[in-house]
């Protein structure tokens, strides 16, 4: 969901823009700035695809055709926006034509082959097997200009796996696939390309891509921008609170974390910079902030959606699912900034806003009822697609409550303004074209990376890649948890059955994490994420681990490949606006998010921990849900004040490590280790509380 900056940046200098341009292009492939006829051309096809899955929302499309055309459509834009290479980008080329018509004509040969052509996907034909080949090198290819190599590397070593099977080592082994299965498969079905992956990406995804580009074009974000500046304050820590604030509004909506780090940063920077906040902690805070977008209910990333499909549930339960621990993650980075303004000594910075809270919700608070709208409509039972469908009229609609939000000029609104003259110079002025345009365009990373995605879905499904995946991971868990119990034995410790249990999960649980996070640092958030949860989730869901709990934590590591280099778009762009060090600033943004991202391994190593998901354990209640997220809360608590190294003053190296151990303990969700964090806790404080100042000294800090 990754919106598209332009070439200047609001409140940012030209170098700073650039660099922001570059950073983003650097993982997310170069773009065109189409002009005249081309960029004309441009926005009526893009507008043309968002109407037609705004149709597809309300009326029955067979998934057969709607899927493919989806696929074809995102990749005839794709070709025409992304160049072959950096020294293309000024003007088209005609093998960009070339391919993006080859991308039509996968669609169009599904469409004049009707039925017989999913029926034959047993015995497919010569031309079938070349169509699907087609389909597979122009994904291949248009991944490379969106993504990047990594991606491509990744799919061709997936593809090679589903050849070699028979050649390979014990446990990777199996019976092999032809050309044309390997195509019927991708082609044909959906177990393939047009699978879960695109399914999610036709029916959802571009859909709030669209209300995204509605709320922003309407000027949401900037009042969600206004009201956080005007409501944090003048307290020395106003600055890093606004940014956090914002963060959270913003994100909900956006669910991309990099356009919501270039969008605050801009506006928030030089507040940041007032109140005494260095250049790469500033990067930090707001790289941290934009990867709340990716976990933050209404919208949250992309793979959200996907996990409601391989689940089997709601939209609205993932979202339930998510309250809790982006609360968490939210009042992690409130902590953190106020540590922060302890340990810079930072000043309160004022904001230079005419408008107080009060001012700003009276004259343009309607924009909260678009942003709750989705909510409100899964409540009333509507779909996910029915409700964001919904959502987007209703952003229409209240844009107009205020003059300066009104998405299609007030002169349309007055007969004078029916003339066919006058509608057509309001439609090609008006924001509501830009709103269709961004929400077709701002998505087709995404679009590209779910169908590429679809490749890797298929091979995993052929293969059996993921039940073999996940013995091997807890073979090598089982191997660490015998040494263990070995070094147990050494010093007379008769470790039980269930011991063994618990210590295989934490291994088998901290590997998934390493792999999800290794995964990450290549591909984007969405293809990482569905790459693991078919490859590592069985692993968890073997050892008893619940589906729901086992996706949402592959979901919440494979988000943090935003802030993982080299893929760490969101800090290399703040970097690029405050003019610090980009791997420095990494650095930084995982100082603050590192305390939230324990949270996950709660979900899975107890199973009171599914608590935080809002799910009741066997025999639990509501009061379990309150105990389990108290824990986590003292535990975010105590990792942010070891990490920052300040809790009451400057911590000495024992007192961080107190916290950091009492922080990882308060993980285990048992009354034991709950028991022993706590005392852990107690312990730090009680010793800066003996080293505090004396009445009348000078502080310490």
């Amino acid at each position: 969901m990754a919106a598209e900056p332009g070439p200047g940046i609001p409140g940012v200098s030209a170098a700073a823009a650039a660099g922001v341009t570059e950073a983003i292009e650097r993982e997310e492939g170069v773009t065109r700035r189409p002009v005249g006829r081309f960029a004309a051309f441009v926005t009526i096809f893009a507008i043309g695809v968002s109407l037609f899955h705004l149709y597809g929302a309300i009326e029955v499309v067979p998934a057969q055709f709607f899927r493919t055309l989806h696929v074809a459509l995102i990749l005839f834009l794709a070709f025409l926006l992304f160049p072959l290479a950096r020294r293309f980008r000024d003007r088209l080329r005609w093998w960009d034509w070339a391919f993006a018509l080859a991308g039509l004509s996968t669609a169009a040969y599904v469409l004049f082959e009707g039925w017989d052509f999913a029926y034959r996907n047993v015995s497919p034909t010569t031309l079938d097997v070349a169509m699907g080949w087609l389909l597979i090198a122009l994904l291949f290819e248009a991944t490379r200009r969106t993504t990047g190599w990594v991606m491509v590397v990744v799919l061709a070593v997936f593809l090679l796996y589903a050849f070699a099977g028979p050649w390979l080592p014990h446990p990777w082994t199996h019976r092999g696939y032809d050309f044309a299965r390997i195509a019927a498969t991708m082609y044909m079905t959906v177990e393939g390309v047009y699978g879960t992956a695109v399914d999610v990406s036709s029916s959802l995804i571009i859909l709030f891509c669209i209300y995204g580009a509605f709320l922003q074009f309407s000027g949401a974000g900037k009042f969600f921008l206004d009201f956080s500046f005007a409501a944090m304050g003048s307290r020395p820590s106003n600055a890093g609170r606004s940014v956090v604030l914002a963060s959270f509004l913003m994100g909900g909506p956006s669910g991309s974390g990099v356009a919501t780090t270039v969008t605050i940063g801009s506006v928030a920077y030089p507040m940041l910079k007032k109140a005494g906040y260095p250049p790469n902690p500033a990067g930090g805070l707001l790289a941290a902030g934009g990867l709340g977008a990716i976990i933050s209910p209404p919208v949250l990333g992309a793979a959200a959606f996907i996990i409601a499909e391989f689940l089997r549930v709601s939209y609205l339960e993932v979202i339930r699912m998510a309250i809790i621990p982006t609360l968490l993650f939210y009042l992690s980075l409130f902590l953190m900034v106020e540590l922060d303004a302890r340990k810079f000594g930072n000043r309160a910075a004022p904001v230079d806003n005419p408008l107080s809270v009060w001012q700003l919700v009276r004259s343009y608070g309607f924009h909260f009822l678009s942003l709750v709208a989705i909510v409100v409509y899964m409540m009333l039972g509507y779909s996910p697609t029915a409700s964001v469908f919904w959502a987007v009229i209703t952003a229409f609609v209240v844009s107009f409550m205020h003059r300066d939000c009104a998405l299609l000029p007030w002169s349309m609104l007055h007969p004078s303004g029916w003339r066919p003259s006058a509608l057509w110079a309001g439609l090609r002025d008006s924001r509501l074209v830009l709103a269709l345009r961004e929400g077709t365009v701002g998505m087709l990373n995404v679009g590209v990376t779910c169908a590429a995605a679809g490749i890797i879905v298929g091979v995993v499904t052929l293969t059996g890649l993921g039940l073999k995946f996940s013995s091997i991971v807890i073979g090598y868990a089982e191997v660490f948890a015998r040494g263990f119990s070995d070094l147990f034995a050494l010093v007379g410790i008769g470790p039980s059955e269930s011991m063994f249990a618990s210590t295989r999960l934490l291994f088998t649980t901290i590997f998934t994490a390493l792999i999800v996070w290794i995964v990450g640092l290549a591909v984007p958030v969405t293809a990482s994420y569905i790459i693991c949860a078919v490859v590592a989730a069985p692993a968890l869901t073997k050892l008893g681990v619940p589906d729901f709990a086992a996706h949402m934590f592959i979901f919440y590591y494979a988000v943090l490949s935003e802030v993982s280099p080299p893929t760490a778009l969101s800090p290399f762009a703040a970097a690029a606006i405050t003019g610090g060090d980009p791997y420095r600033t990494t650095l930084q943004s995982w100082k603050y998010v590192l305390p939230a991202f324990v949270v996950p391994f709660m979900f899975v190593l107890e199973p009171a921990g599914a608590g935080l998901l809002l799910q009741l354990p066997a025999g639990g209640s509501w009061w379990n849900v309150v105990g389990v997220t108290v824990s986590a809360l003292a535990g975010i608590c105590a990792l942010a004040a070891g990490v920052q190294g300040w809790a009451l003053q400057r911590t000495t190296g024992f007192e961080r490590w107190l916290l950091i151990g009492a922080g990882v303990l308060l993980v285990y969700t048992t009354p034991v280790t709950d028991a022993l964090g706590a005392l852990m806790i107690v312990v730090a404080l009680g010793s800066q509380w003996l080293r505090r100042p004396a009445p009348g000294a000078r502080g310490s800090g």
